[in-house]
């Protein structure tokens, strides 16, 4: 089967980097990228700049295009924010999400185009939301791979349990049509052993033990069912198959991860990267703090939160980053400069180390400000790197 790949929220091209690392077969013949509510579309920029400026590299508002339309693909990526996913009756019209929510793009585009393949990234919270009814959001995902006939395979992975730089969670979701290949080759096994020995994320992502299983029937009316009444405990990992779920807390066999010492330069850091006189800031801000504080008379509550290590441990990987990396802000990383030993935030550069990406990936005309942004936006390339290994493997059986 051809490798061909459809990227939607393609950022600066993670996943595409990613897999492409794991095979220079694989052909992206479309890619999504738009920044709502900015003139200057700076990760759209880096992205054609690395792969060029091509008619199937589409800057628009994903809603405004007719997915139809988009070319046929074996294989859709993207990472998607984590949103509310609630749906509601519209009376004659069906069932419709809420205006706005990403996943419902993601929807549309896998009832046009039916790719036999589907891997996506969100934030680990995804599992959880919303607050009020635990897994609903989760709930209304797999509900609709389920319509479309999909099973699911889902994994949290924090890229450090693993080798990579960086302590950072992330909720990845593997999904294939059930007239695969790839699913027939399972389709025989537990889903209690997909997770354990046969599954996608097992091969490349071990674990070295798991515990509170537990295994319902999926069953409802619609969407709107899933969205009123649906609410789940999901683990970290777990299955969606013709009906039912698995769902199991797996803990990692880790593996040493990269400290900051073997990614940060060493040579020619520039000076303006220095806290210089603003370590009183600083301090507070990565400080422990108890603060009274009201809401509304006459209540009272404590605002508390814990330190954090300043400046961070060049022994250590990353924390994970976040888009205001780089700023005046208590989540910026901060390291002791080896040479100057001065205290200084990472460069650009050490962030998308960081990463995973090439030196300067995001040295393409966008303010450093945005450098920082868009690597707070990206995944770990590495992560995807190894998932393109099984992916390899599974389409050159199909």
């Amino acid at each position: 089967m051809k490798k061909t790949v459809c990227e939607l929220f393609a950022g600066v091209g993670g996943f595409r980097v990613g897999l492409e690392k794991s095979d220079s077969d694989w052909n992206t013949v479309w890619a999504n990228q738009w920044e709502p509510g900015k003139k200057s579309q700076y990760a759209f920029d880096c992205y054609v700049n690395h792969f060029g400026k091509e008619n199937k590299y589409v800057n628009e508002d994903i809603s405004t295009i007719n997915k139809s339309e988009i070319p046929d693909h074996n294989l859709l990526v993207g990472g998607f924010p984590c949103q509310d996913y609630s749906v509601a009756h519209t009376g004659a019209e069906g069932i419709e999400g809420k205006k706005g929510v990403l996943w419902w793009q993601i929807r549309d585009t896998l009832e046009a185009k039916q790719p036999k393949f589907v891997l996506l990234e969100n934030v680990d919270r995804l599992l959880k939301s919303p607050a009020n009814q635990r897994g609903r959001d989760f709930g209304v995902i797999l509900a609709c791979f389920n319509d479309l006939g999909y099973s699911v395979e889902w994994r949290v992975i924090n890229a450090a349990d693993y080798g990579f730089a960086q302590r950072r969670r992330r909720t990845f979701i593997f999904a294939y049509k059930n007239s695969t290949n790839y699913y027939k080759s399972i389709e025989d096994k537990t889903l209690e052993d997909i997770i354990q020995d046969d599954g996608f994320f097992i091969k490349e992502f071990p674990i070295k033990s798991n515990l509170n299983s537990k295994e319902i029937e999926f069953k409802y009316k619609d969407l709107s069912d899933i969205s009123d009444n649906f609410k789940m405990e999901f683990k970290n990992s777990g299955i969606m198959r013709n009906g039912k779920i698995y769902t199991t807390e797996v803990i990692p066999t880790e593996m040493q991860a990269k400290p900051l010492s073997k990614i940060i330069e060493y040579d020619g850091v520039s000076e303006k990267y220095n806290l210089g006189d603003n370590l009183e800031k600083w301090n507070y801000l990565k400080g422990a703090k108890d603060i009274l504080r009201k809401a509304g008379t006459p209540h009272e509550y404590h605002f508390r939160e814990g330190a954090i290590a300043f400046p961070d441990g060049l022994d250590k990987p990353a924390r994970t980053m976040l888009t205001s990396e780089g700023s005046l802000n208590r989540s910026t990383h901060v390291i002791e400069d080896p040479k100057s030993k001065c205290y200084r935030i990472l460069t650009p550069i050490e962030t998308e180390r960081i990463n995973g990406f090439p030196d300067n990936w995001t040295n393409t005309g966008m303010p450093e400000k945005f450098r920082y942004f868009c690597m707070g936006n990206a995944l770990v390339v590495g992560l995807i790197e190894k998932m393109g290994n099984q992916l390899n493997i599974i389409f050159g059986k199909e």
